[in-house]
């Protein structure tokens, strides 16, 4: 088996695996394969009965994959997670792991678009075989649909003044590079906050491509519903609004963080959590790994079937 350093660092490595309380013998799903850095730990714990999922939609991704008979590479967005376990015969799994960061290599990978610090085409698809670049998006979506975009999926306070901007350059010209979007955003952002609200910026536009928070919801639910009483979900992310999906969601099993509680006053949830506080980097991987400092570890459980039932989650 191989893996590849450079295409991603993988974060919270040690805490994520010890989290997911590994079986020899059980079936695990990493749906953020990567560059394989997770996944390699996993198998390193699995006997010759255990087997790993290992999910990326992104074609760079499949080159990492290990030649191991317990190991199978799916092509995928992990949105797909309860078709492919159906395909493969799978009904339950005994843990899953999904890493939500964009891997370094995206980032550096001037070809793809996702980072305003490389000159390139403003593509920013993970699956570059489907579905509408940035560019289209900048061009075909209304000013107020680009607005609520920025504001809310890139938290930019003055999102409507930018698309002002952005609409009125697309009525002169096509906006196609990382650069030429960059230039019309640094006229709105500070100069000692420009990297930062830049980065938003690029954000917000890169999860409306890849239309990751659905993603995320349909992953969380189907995984939920393939897991074992016992069995554990191990989520990494990196910005608040996937972080506060998943806090809502482990603490009440639904999006909108509505608890329903018992006659004695407990929370009703399908779910156990494993630690009371968010687990997030050590100094040390910080500086190891700079691009770790926004993560967050959240772990749970699942309870035994006939103890709770999901209840008000999004299907």
């Amino acid at each position: 088996m191989r893996e590849s350093p450079a295409y991603h660092v993988p974060v919270l490595l040690k805490e994520s695996i010890e989290g997911l309380q590994i079986r020899p013998d059980g079936i695990y799903v990493d749906a953020t394969f990567g560059g394989g850095g997770h996944s390699k730990m996993i198998l390193e714990r699995l006997s010759g009965e255990g087997h790993l999922y290992g999910f990326d939609q992104d074609k760079d991704a499949e080159e990492n994959r290990f030649s191991d008979p317990r190991f199978t590479f799916v092509r995928s967005n992990f949105r797909y997670l309860s078709n492919f376990m159906d395909w493969y015969g799978v009904k339950e799994i005994d843990g899953l792991l999904a890493d939500l960061g964009v891997s370094s290599h995206h980032f550096d990978d001037e070809s793809r678009g996702f980072s305003f610090r490389h000159e390139g085409d403003l593509d920013m698809r993970m699956n570059n075989r489907a579905g509408i670049d940035a560019a289209e998006i900048l061009h075909t979506f209304s000013e107020e649909d680009l607005a609520d975009i920025f504001y809310y999926y890139g938290e930019l306070r003055n999102s409507r003044a930018i698309v002002k901007a952005i609409v009125a350059a697309r009525e002169q010209k096509e906006i196609r590079t990382t650069q030429e979007f960059s230039d019309i955003l640094k006229p709105f952002f500070s100069r000692e906050k420009e990297k930062k609200q830049l980065a938003q910026a690029f954000q917000a536009l890169r999860i409306t491509v890849n239309k990751e928070t659905d993603a995320l919801k349909k992953l969380l639910i189907q995984a939920t519903a393939l897991l074992k009483p016992g069995g554990r979900l191990v989520v990494i992310s990196y910005h608040s609004l996937e972080d506060r999906l998943v806090k809502n969601f482990f603490k009440a099993g639904n999006f909108e963080g509505i608890v329903e509680k018992d006659f004695y006053g407990n929370i009703k949830t399908p779910f156990q959590a494993i630690h009371t506080k968010v687990i997030v980097p050590q100094v040390e991987e910080i500086e190891r790994n700079p691009r770790s400092g926004s993560a967050k570890l959240r772990i749970i459980e699942m309870k035994p079937r006939n103890e709770t039932s999901l209840s008000g989650t999004n299907k």
